[in-house]
């Protein structure tokens, strides 16, 4: 090894260091979803840094999500996808697909990648352990004169987060396995509803008081209206980029979800690019880091 190549090893390994003693021992929760679900290669290295992470003593939570693939399973089997406001119309037959896709072939591989790597991953849905309880979702749409009644749409078994029993994540995140969690909750009428994975990492991270939520994107995070990339972001001043439009169409959500959680307990949230490898060992154990960084204060 040339002198030059050990010293850029050595920096790094000690860079980590100060971060690995700070985060032995926290929850960090990452939303899994984006192209780094799809390009082969950011697959593999998503699944070595969760293992890195267990390794060096941090319990690492996936939530992912599935939407490409539902869609794509959708259109074999000959079905139409209907979209309304970003919210997959989700009946019965559709939802059928959803459990079968989320909660069988895209958590079965993640498992399987993390496994692969010398990690003990353990695939989960709402359903284990009584886990996500929701509720279903109806949109409402303003009347086309002010004096009408708003409309009410259907959109099917798609639901929000009424509330979460952590039990069987924290059996799992306590003992040497990962847990691996499709966003699928199940209604007091026994029902399965297709629910955001962002909503349901974000609510999961709350509950386990997690140290970090960290939401893997196809963008670097959130950026000012000239493209530079934001940082060290507040309440109050997320508040203020959305006011004034910075912040819009579907980071809205996103940010929103990113700032419940802060609300909820958890310390900092991290809004990271997915396309890029390794992002996130990048964002936790470099000074620098990556993406955009959000505290409650």
């Amino acid at each position: 090894m040339k002198e030059k190549t050990a010293h850029q090893i050595a920096h790094v390994l000690i860079e980590a260091l100060p971060y690995i003693q700070k985060f032995k021992g926290k929850t960090v929760v990452i939303k899994y979803g984006g192209n780094a679900m799809i390009d082969e290669k950011l697959k593999h290295g998503f699944a070595r840094d969760i293992v890195m992470m267990k390794l060096v003593g941090i319990n690492p939570i996936v939530v992912h999500g599935g939407g490409p693939q539902i869609g794509d399973l959708l259109k074999r089997l000959g079905k139409t996808s209907e979209f309304i406001d970003g919210m997959r119309v989700t009946d019965s037959e559709t939802m059928d697909v959803v459990e079968m896709v989320l909660g069988g072939l895209v958590n079965k591989e993640i498992v399987n990648m993390i496994n692969m790597q010398g990690g003990k991953a353990v695939g989960l849905t709402g359903k284990d352990g009584n886990f996500i309880h929701a509720r279903k979702i109806n949109m409402t749409k303003a009347g086309a004169n002010l004096d009408d009644a708003p409309e009410i749409i259907d959109l099917g078994h798609v639901g929000e987060v009424s509330s979460i029993d952590p039990a069987v994540v924290e059996m799992l995140g306590n003992s040497n396995f990962i847990p691996v969690i499709a966003p699928i909750g199940v209604g007091k009428d026994g029902h399965s509803y297709n629910i955001n994975a962002d909503l349901v990492a974000g609510k999961v991270a709350e509950v386990l008081k997690a140290e970090k939520l960290m939401l893997l994107t196809n963008i670097p995070g959130i950026l000012d209206k000239e493209g530079n990339l934001l940082t060290g972001l507040t309440l109050t001043r997320i508040d203020d980029l959305i006011a004034d439009g910075t912040i819009s169409g579907g980071m809205i959500p996103k940010t929103r979800c990113a700032t419940d959680a802060l609300k909820g307990g958890v310390t900092s949230v991290h809004i990271i690019d997915g396309r890029i490898e390794h992002s996130v060992l990048l964002e936790l154990f470099t000074d620098q880091g990556i993406g955009t960084l959000l505290l409650r204060r």
